[in-house]
């Protein structure tokens, strides 16, 4: 285990490194200029150098990657051009917020998972299966905006249930949670059902039946701890997903996570804090897979560390 555990730190490091190299190289090779955009429309062109200059955008690529590289060594990940502070306390102002909006989506879409792909493979070749894939194509199918502007419409704007924005109470994750966990519902529930009838058809648990065990406990003694290895590798990436995915939740909901604040970067072209939170999301993808590589072997004690 201690050696997996190393072997995964060095390819974290690696994957990190190569994910700052490619957006580092995307970033500036896109045909906005930051220090035009702070200097504004009227600027001189002696003004628009001055701010290159300041901001060391005048330098060769390959020395400002470098100059970003060490200051991230040391755990700086910059100052933003537009806000003229730190990169790193203002992702971890934002972080908690995303953080909570993470949890709660997950939440919704293992449980909506979980229950619609067991009852779809229970079911299996039924009306309720039939209807169960139907709903999970539909879900998978749609755009985020779309849930949530459909989702606002409804249980805010009409019902009034729901606040329309805003951080701070249960009320307000609960839209943001089912918008994020709609989609990934529509996975797991595929996911749960096609592993569920393939266990089900397993010898082990014919010879349950056989003993005379009741349904409900060879479903969920014997056949879903079987079924939910995939879900537990899935929860991993998605952690990373929803760090680097809640830009258009959080943007609709006014949610005050990272999310929405790579929004405003990205319209404000502010390099430093686009690069932080892709690297803040590339180090929760890699994370996540860590803890689901860690956490299986204790939910099937034939997975053995290699």
């Amino acid at each position: 285990m201690a050696f997996l555990m190393l072997r995964r730190l060095v390819q974290a490091v690696l994957i990190l490194l190569g994910v700052a190299a490619i957006t580092f190289l995307l970033l500036y090779a896109l045909p906005a200029d930051p220090a035009v955009l702070i200097a504004g429309r009227s600027a001189t062109p002696q003004t628009v150098a001055a701010i290159r200059h300041e901001l060391g955008l005048d330098q060769p690529l390959l020395v400002q990657f470098v100059h970003y590289l060490g200051g991230l060594i040391n755990g700086d990940l910059g100052r933003s051009y537009t806000q003229k502070t730190a990169v790193l306390p203002l992702i971890l102002a934002r972080l908690p917020a995303t953080l909570i909006l993470m949890a709660a989506g997950i939440v919704v879409e293992v449980t909506l998972g979980l229950t619609f792909g067991v009852i779809a493979a229970v079911k299996r070749g039924g009306f309720v299966d039939r209807a169960v894939m139907m709903l999970s194509f539909v879900g998978v199918s749609s755009p985020q905006f779309v849930v949530a502007l459909l989702l606002l419409y409804v249980f805010a704007a009409t019902l009034g249930w729901f606040p329309m924005s805003g951080f701070g109470t249960v009320n307000h994750v609960v839209l943001p949670a089912l918008t994020l966990g709609i989609l990934g519902a529509g996975w797991y529930a595929r996911m749960v059902r096609s592993a569920m009838i393939d266990v089900l058809n397993q010898d082990y648990v014919r010879t349950a039946r056989a003993k005379g065990l009741s349904s409900m406990r060879i479903l969920f003694r014997h056949a879903l701890p079987n079924a939910i290895l995939p879900i537990i590798a899935m929860i991993g990436i998605d952690i990373g997903q929803f760090m680097s995915g809640v830009v258009v939740v959080e943007a609709v909901y006014g949610w005050p996570g990272i999310g929405q604040l790579a929004w405003q970067a990205i319209q404000q072209v502010d390099v430093p804090i686009i690069m932080g939170v892709t690297l803040v999301s590339a180090l929760a993808i890699v994370l996540g897979n860590l803890l689901a590589d860690v956490v299986a072997p204790f939910i099937d004690p034939r997975i053995r560390a290699q």
